[in-house]
């Protein structure tokens, strides 16, 4: 972390992003700044009814973000080095993704003024999952009441948006991992392998695929 300032774990559901930036929080003893989804009060209603509770939703997240960027450029949470469980560039994609069009021209026109500028990652970690492992996952999630089951072909279209989204990404240097046979959580040899990823990145993009 000697030379990584601001490191951002991402990606889409069941993909265990939250986990990764804890543990990686944790072992370079650094601040820890979660996406803070159970503080909006929207987000259970909005996988009730997507139409009626989108915008709200969306809006409340981007007042999330706007918070918390302005803690970072102008407050001190960037004093030390900050593991973030989130980008600032993905609530434009949550919002093409879920909200009417009427809904996301007002998105768009309230995004900027919001959220007027933010920082940028030294280092993006985007981590991806098959469909067969995105499915098992969020099964045992829902199982041990971990989750509540998710509107019917939301999480296809989520891990799609995602994919699309960081195909084209050149915001910051990115490190796209492939976790279907990974466990970055409990595996203390594969957390490793990462580790020495992140390391030897050298240029704005980096494979990390572990075969079977």
């Amino acid at each position: 972390m000697t030379q990584l300032r601001y490191v951002v774990v991402e990606g889409p559901i069941a993909s265990g992003k939250a986990a990764l930036a804890r543990r990686l929080a944790e072992h370079w003893s650094v601040r820890l700044l979660t996406e803070a989804a159970e503080q909006n009060p929207f987000l259970e209603r909005f996988y009730r009814n997507p139409t009626q509770h989108g915008l709200a939703a969306q809006l409340s997240f981007l007042l999330q973000r706007a918070d918390a960027a302005h803690d970072m450029l102008y407050g001190d949470l960037l004093a030390a080095p900050l593991v973030a469980d989130f980008l600032f560039e993905k609530d434009a994609l949550f919002a093409e993704l879920t909200l009417e069009d009427d809904e996301l021209a007002l998105y768009r026109r309230m995004a900027p003024l919001v959220l007027r500028s933010h920082p940028v990652p030294d280092l993006v970690i985007y981590l991806q999952a098959s469909p067969e492992t995105v499915q098992q996952r969020l099964e045992q999630a829902v199982a041990s009441g971990a989750m509540s089951p998710l509107p019917e072909g939301y999480v296809q279209r989520v891990h799609a948006a995602y994919s699309t989204f960081f195909h084209a990404y050149e915001g910051a240097p990115l490190l796209i991992v492939n976790t279907d046979h990974l466990d970055l959580v409990e595996g203390d040899e594969d957390f490793g392998l990462l580790l020495r990823c992140i390391s030897e990145m050298r240029g704005q993009r980096s494979y990390f695929n572990k075969g079977i």
